[in-house]
């Protein structure tokens, strides 16, 4: 009902046959009769009335089509029927049954020429869908003709083919999976032959393949295989990277840096080496010690395995220092050399591949990522050197450290500095260092050495010189400190003036370095510990005259001419009156007066003896020492400087102390030198022989410092007339510390050059007023001889006994005058003995007359001192007693001017002095004593002095002594 009332509303353009077949079934089976609607069409109802009706129809018989009418209207049947009603509503039923009927009809009649029109169409769509069915059918038989013909077979024959094709790449693929299935066999092979770069190079190209392959299931788990024999070469390769740090191979290296260029991991692998090489100098050093300290420990413990190597280092016995620090060095050098040789393989490459760039522009990306790398690895090379050098120095600085080498014998601590000076070499070639840690290291167990060493052999000299009896040392006359093994060291200076630091300058340049020259094998540390020169010192002479007959008949001459001073009697010009000698000077004369002088500095060899060449061969060790390794070399001048003091102290002690002497104030001993000597004294000598036990700590440090003073042997014997009292052992003893400080000077460039600048004031304080000192040595030492060797007390009796109140002039010398000669000619006989033993140098004779000379008129003039009356003639006659003396005296003796001549003859002319010339002369000449003036001012009085004006002269004599006192 829902759908006629919509139809009926819209007016829809269905046709009947379709409205009656859209009703359901009841109202299908209400359907209007003929009659029904012929009656419809004849009763004229207005379609007003008919529209009330139809929408007086209730709302439920349109609500869906399977609404049950009939059950509906039952339903609302009241409880009490009605007849009348029921009929009523009937008729209301048929009435809009009757109206929608009527619409219906309407609507059919309506629609009947467009329902007409549609079914023709639909006829003739039908036929030709009948024709449309034929062509099909026809085509489909032909089509079937055709597929049996033809396409069948050659469709059959592509898809035999296309099959063909997949199934031989399937084997393709078969066969390449097999091939990388047996690919880890082959890779074993390579890795075995340390083909590297092969070997990654193929597991590269397996895991490409097996990328190719991943949609196998098979291959998914040989690629993670591949992965892992990938992380494995990278593992072999590491081993065989570090194995670099030891041996370096130019080809093994090769390999691996190329093996890890196609890995990309370049900078990596330069990582790695660094810390290859951390560990492997760690390693090295740490298994070279442990060797030693297992071998030295007879057992296999593995106790030191556990140590640290600092610890380990402790362990190490003073027997096997020498040969671990060798070897150790050795290993460290091997080190360092594979760190130079892999520097220089990078820079050839890096040289090669620039060539190579530059001839080729193409891939720019590929090659700044090379030129990055490079840059890299240049900057981790040069960054790692001094890296690498430290941690070089550390280990070595424990190793060092580690054992106390204060009690090493001399040669053996020479050839620790000598290993560590070669290492420090190393290191300033390796990577430009200056090596401080070594430095410093090796500068405090050289002083803790040095001090221990420099002790004991003070205290060896001290005992050498107390069993000193001071006998020639018999050596060549052409000895050379340069000739004796302890000063090898120097030969490689040009010469003795030239600074030794500013010659390697120049040799360095020509000489190869270390690295240049060990390169293709051998060790700098390969050093023999008994390394010794196979030559021989030959510096002693077979005995005292060497052999030599030239140097023997200069003594025989030297003694001739000193036997005949008659003969030269003639031969001189007196210095007083300028007379010309009776006749020329012959040639022999001439010849014979300067012999002693030519040959006696000239041919014959130097004086010294064995305690002074011992000094000498420890100065050697000292700057041998000092030259390896010069931080120390303040320390070692100074220890130097001491042995010197020593030896100086010990000559004047032993020969040259005479308190009686020095206080005559003829000024025998310089300010200089006896500042010298009380320096020594309050540094060096230690004057309390026993240890006070309630000393303070300090004072037994400040003792411990010092030595105590040396003591003269007793078969040494200094009182006997005969032997001058001493003078052979005197002369030995003074001319071998002029010897000494010869050989000081000699070394005093090669000392300044190594001294540090702040402390070259000291080495020069130290040639200036002790080593020069050494020649003023003689004046006290040759005095005491010259002070015993002629009685002067015996010459003053004699003069005591002389009438000097004469009243004419005598033409003959007083007998006091040949006493002294004949003092002097015994004198110089006995000198000439002693010449027989030792050599007497020149300045030592001149020195010994010298004194000889000045005590004499230093007699004469006490002499003429103590005489109480005097007159002009008696002074006449010590004029001639004294011009006498003195042409005697210059038959005897070379020296020129006679010393102390004016020092008599002024004495003796002040006699005719008048008062105030006197007085003048007085206050002039203060060399005279007080005794000396008030004798001659009282001599003089009656004669020309009055009393009044001896008052005044002696007044004026004390004023001057008065200062004095």
């Amino acid at each position: 009902m829902q759908k006629i009332k919509s139809l009926m509303t819209r007016q829809g353009l269905r046709s009947p046959q379709e409205s009656v077949h859209d009703l359901s079934p009841i109202e299908n089976l209400r359907i209007p009769s003929k009659e029904e609607l012929r009656e419809s069409r004849e009763e004229p109802i207005d379609p007003q009335a008919q529209q009330e009706i139809i929408n007086s129809i209730e709302e439920v018989y349109f609500s869906n089509d399977a609404f049950d009418i009939v059950k509906y209207e039952l339903e609302r049947l009241p409880p009490v029927l009605s007849l009348q009603e029921l009929e009523e509503y009937r008729d209301k039923l048929k009435q809009q049954q009757a109206a929608v009927s009527k619409k219906v009809a309407d609507l059919i009649l309506e629609k009947q020429p467009a329902y007409v029109q549609e079914l023709e169409r639909v006829t003739s769509l039908q036929t030709g869908l009948q024709l449309a069915a034929v062509i099909c059918a026809n085509g489909r038989r032909h089509l079937n003709i055709a597929k049996e013909g033809f396409t069948q077979t050659s469709l059959g024959l592509l898809a035999n083919q296309r099959k063909r094709q997949l199934l031989i790449g399937l084997l393709k693929s078969l066969r390449t999976i097999k091939t990388l299935q047996r690919t880890d066999v082959r890779l074993s092979e390579m890795l075995e032959e340390e083909d590297y770069p092969g070997a990654i190079q193929l597991c590269l190209e397996c895991q490409k393949a097996a990328s190719t392959f991943k949609h196998y299931s098979c291959i998914s788990e040989l690629n993670s295989k591949l992965q892992d024999t990938l992380e494995q070469i990278e593992e072999q390769l590491d081993v065989a990277l570090s194995k670099i740090c030891k041996n370096f191979d130019i080809g093994h290296y090769t390999k691996v840096q190329q093996a890890y260029r196609l890995l990309g991991k370049t900078q990596t692998a330069m990582d790695q080496l660094h810390m290859h090489f951390t560990q492997a100098i760690h390693n090295t050093v740490f298994q070279v010690v442990l060797g030693y300290v297992e071998l030295c420990a007879g057992n296999t413990d593995t106790k030191f395995q556990k140590l640290q190597y600092k610890d380990l280092c402790t362990h190490i016995t003073s027997d096997s220092y020498i040969p671990c620090l060798a070897d150790l060095c050795k290993a460290l050098w091997e080190v360092m050399l594979s760190y130079y040789r892999t520097m220089q393989w990078h820079e050839c490459h890096d040289q090669d591949e620039a060539a190579t760039v530059s001839s080729d522009g193409s891939n720019v990306v590929g090659t700044v990522e090379n030129s990055f790398d490079r840059s890299y690895v240049k900057k981790k090379l040069e960054h790692g050197l001094s890296r690498i050098w430290q941690d070089v120095q550390l280990k070595v600085k424990t190793y060092l450290l580690g054992t106390d080498l204060s009690n090493f014998k001399y040669d053996d601590f020479i050839f620790v500095l000598d290993v560590t000076s070669r290492l420090m070499q190393v290191g300033e070639e390796f990577c430009g260092s200056k090596s401080e840690v070594l430095q410093e290291s090796i500068r405090k167990q050289s002083v803790n050495y040095f001090k221990t060493y420099h002790r004991t052999r003070l205290e060896e000299l001290r005992m050498f010189l107390e069993n000193e009896t001071w006998e020639l040392c018999p050596v060549k006359s052409s000895f050379s400190i340069l000739q004796l093994h302890e000063f090898k060291f120097m030969e490689q200076s040009r010469s003795p003036s030239v600074s030794p630091s500013k010659q390697p300058a120049s040799a360095i340049s020509t000489v190869a370095t270390l690295f240049e020259q060990y390169c293709n094998g051998g060790n700098p540390f390969e050093i023999q510990a008994d390394n010794k020169d196979d030559e021989t010192e030959d510096v002693l002479a077979s005995n005292g005259y060497e052999s030599d007959e030239q140097e023997k008949s200069a003594y025989q001459e030297y003694d001739s001419d000193s036997d005949v001073p008659e003969e030269l009697k003639r031969d001189y010009v007196d210095e007083q009156t300028g007379d010309a000698p009776m006749k020329s000077v012959s040639r022999e004369t001439l010849r014979s007066r300067k012999r002693s002088d030519y040959n006696l500095n000239k041919v014959n060899a130097p004086i010294l003896t064995n305690t002074t060449l011992n000094v000498v061969r420890l100065v050697g060790k000292y700057m041998q020492m000092m030259n390896i390794l010069k931080p120390i070399a303040f320390d070692v001048i100074h220890f130097m400087s001491q042995l010197f003091d020593y030896y100086l102290y010990a000559v004047y002690t032993f020969f040259g102390r005479n308190d009686t002497f020095e206080s005559t104030g003829l000024g025998l001993s310089s300010s200089r030198l006896r500042t010298t000597l009380n320096r020594i004294q309050e540094s060096l000598i230690d004057l309390e022989v026993s240890a006070d036990p309630t000393g303070t700590l300090t004072a037994a440090e400040e003792r411990k410092e010092k030595v105590p003073s040396p003591h003269l042997s007793h078969l040494v014997v200094l009182t006997s007339g005969n032997s001058l009292y001493g003078l052979a052992e005197r002369v030995v003893a003074t001319e071998s510390l002029v010897f000494l400080a010869e050989q000081f000077e000699f070394l005093q460039p090669h000392l300044d050059a190594v001294m540090p600048a702040a402390k070259k004031p000291f080495l020069q304080q130290f040639y200036s007023q002790t080593v020069s000192t050494a020649s003023e040595l003689r004046k006290p030492v040759y005095w005491i001889v010259a002070a015993k060797a002629i009685d002067y007390e015996q010459m003053l009796l004699l003069m005591a006994n002389v009438k000097w109140d004469v009243k004419e002039i005598m033409s003959q010398h007083n007998i006091y005058v040949d006493a002294l000669l004949k003092e002097f000619e015994e004198f110089n006989r006995r000198l000439n003995e002693v010449s027989k033993r030792v050599r007497i140098p020149l300045p030592v004779s001149n020195i010994l007359w010298e004194h000889c000379i000045r005590l004499a008129n230093r007699t004469l003039v006490e002499g003429y001192a103590n005489v109480k009356k005097c007159s002009n003639e008696g002074r006449a006659l010590m004029q001639l007693d004294f011009q006498q003396f003195l042409m005697k005296l210059e038959k005897l003796t070379d020296i020129r001017p006679i010393p102390d001549k004016e020092f008599v003859e002024t004495y003796i002319k002040a006699y005719y002095l008048t008062e105030n010339d006197m007085e003048r002369w007085i206050k002039e000449h203060r060399e005279y004593s007080t005794k000396h003036l008030t004798n001659l001012v009282n001599v003089c009085l009656g004669s020309h002095i009055n009393k009044k004006a001896r008052q005044r002269l002696l007044a004026a004599i004390d004023d001057i002594d008065r200062p004095k006192r």
